[in-house]
């Protein structure tokens, strides 16, 4: 088992860090929250002062950040007290051109680092089962097995550095659009007088089932929407997803309209709210606001 340094225990790292202890890890975290700290320590972990403190003598250092800046910001850290030869897996959700920068200097450093969004949610890091996409070399993702094995049901290498995040941009393309789509299809059914838990209920057994259907629907028609992943973090996503097809010279018409319509929830105040959220948009539009 490896001694690991697991940097971001919010909403999804803190259950994946459990989980790497429950695995036999020696898992030591940082977070800025002590409450996270604090179940980290409840959990079996045990919790550090600093990110410096928390990667010295770590055989595999972990980010799990909001984004960019977060992950630029504890790099220096890393870099300057992590051991050489450490694995350094990002399962942050951020650009690929900084996962490849993070790559170049790490492996200056003699870090071996693997870039590895991760899809599933709140409810995927808490049940283990998250899908991992992983850019690196082979046999630097071949090392990191144990450790995707204890959080993930799905780990797939799709290319060098900087490919999970492209493969991630992917993911938050598919899964805006979708919740794009249910939470129209559950105006319509309201509006129409359709029962529209047992549409949904439909739906979710023939060819439009999906993840989000299964998940989410009841929810969805509950106007809860605590949020499991935000709003504004899946605002971020778009950024990044538009600025990925720019680069790759690719046109992407439903992105560009899902990529509007998060923005709008943001601009009407519900960044903190969970993605499914759209559904408030969606019924603004129509005039039938919730």
């Amino acid at each position: 088992m490896s001694r690991i340094a697991f940097i971001g225990l919010g909403i999804m790292g803190s259950p994946m860090a459990g989980h790497l202890v429950r695995a036999g890890h020696e898992v030591t975290g940082f977070d800025l929250g002590e409450d996270a700290l604090a179940r980290l320590r409840a959990a079996g972990g045990a919790s550090a002062g600093g990110v410096a403190e928390a990667v010295k003598g770590a055989e595999v250092v972990i980010t799990m950040l909001p984004a960019d800046p977060q992950v630029e910001a504890v790099l220096p850290e890393i870099l300057g007290n992590a051991e050489s030869g450490a694995l350094y897996i990002d399962f942050s959700t951020i650009t690929p051109q900084t996962s490849q920068k993070v790559a170049r200097e790490g492996a200056a450093r003699g870090l071996r680092v693997l870039d590895a969004p991760v899809s599933g949610g709140e409810k995927g890091a808490i049940d283990g089962v998250l899908s991992i996409m992983v850019g690196g070399a082979p046999e630097d993702f071949e090392a990191a097995t144990p450790v995707f094995e204890a959080i993930g049901r799905t780990f797939k290498l799709v290319g060098p550095a900087g490919a999970g995040q492209y493969v991630k941009a992917a993911n938050q393309l598919v899964v805006g659009g979708t919740y794009a789509l249910v939470a129209e299809a559950i105006v319509l059914m309201e509006a129409a007088g359709v029962d529209a838990a047992a549409g949904l209920d439909v739906l979710a057994g023939g060819l439009a089932a999906s993840r989000i259907l299964d998940i989410k629907r009841e929810s969805m028609l509950a106007r809860d929407f605590r949020p499991g992943f935000r709003i504004d973090l899946h605002h971020k996503d778009m950024g990044i997803i538009l600025d990925a097809a720019r680069g790759a010279e690719v046109a992407i018409p439903m992105g560009a309209l899902t990529a509007q319509l998060i923005a709008a929830a943001r601009a009407q105040g519900h960044g903190g709210l969970d993605h499914s959220a759209l559904l408030k948009v969606t019924e603004s539009l129509s005039g039938r606001d919730s």
